[in-house]
């Protein structure tokens, strides 16, 4: 694997390129933002791991930088900001996974490798899901509700496409966190609450039928009304 790593603090990069090589993962190391945007510009990664609080470019505007112009690149934010609203800013810029300091390297690790598998088995190509005139093309990932086209974000795609696999089905939040997210997070993290408000908005607000359910206690489903 190819990750590379934006960090300014040269004795805990130094520690992750040790752990990193004896795993035989390659990583390229940037000390500030935009080292790591001219890196992103002429190089292609499997993943990348970004510092919050960065000389030159932060890492929340670096994250959008990467999203806008390479959104299947997974993305891990690796900081001290540790704090609720720190971990909606940077899922809100985009990124795949959150990270604080101090981590135990064999956490790192897990996280950064299921990232780099997240875009080989995500989605079944050229399927077309629909739940009722709800309708979604895993093959060029449009989504269309009736005549309208819907635009969503690479995390909100991801959970909408999980929910269409799962229809009429009552789906936890353990199963979207684990699935969606690729990890094991605390389900007491409001992040899940947030992006199916996102959802719920664009997929439900201006139409009549409502498709997207929560189930009190139990989770979610999307189902035909």
């Amino acid at each position: 694997m190819q990750i590379l790593l934006v960090e300014d603090d040269p004795k805990l990069a130094g520690f992750i390129r040790k752990g990193f090589l004896g795993e035989q993962i390659n990583l390229e190391i940037a000390y500030d933002g935009l080292m790591g945007k001219r890196l992103c510009e002429q190089r292609k990664f499997d993943a990348i791991i970004l510092d919050v609080n960065l000389p030159g470019i932060n890492g929340f505007d670096l994250c959008r930088f990467i999203k806008d112009n390479w959104p299947q690149t997974p993305v891990m934010m690796l900081t001290a900001f540790g704090m609720i609203q720190d971990k909606v800013l940077g899922f809100k810029a985009g990124a795949d996974d959150y990270l604080t300091k101090p981590f135990e390297f064999e956490e790192l690790l897990l996280r950064i490798k299921a990232l780099a598998r997240r875009n080989n088995h995500f989605s079944s190509p050229g399927k077309i899901l629909k739940v009722s005139d709800l309708v979604l093309d895993t093959d060029s990932q449009h989504v269309r509700r009736g005549d309208i086209a819907i635009e969503l974000t690479k995390r909100e795609y991801e959970l909408l496409e999980y929910l269409m696999h799962n229809k009429g089905k009552i789906v936890s939040r353990t199963d979207i966190l684990e699935r969606v997210w690729d990890l094991h997070f605390d389900t007491n993290t409001n992040i899940l609450d947030v992006y199916i408000n996102y959802l719920r908005r664009k997929i439900d607000k201006n139409f009549t039928e409502k498709l997207l359910h929560t189930i009190i206690g139990r989770g979610y489903t999307l189902r035909e009304p």
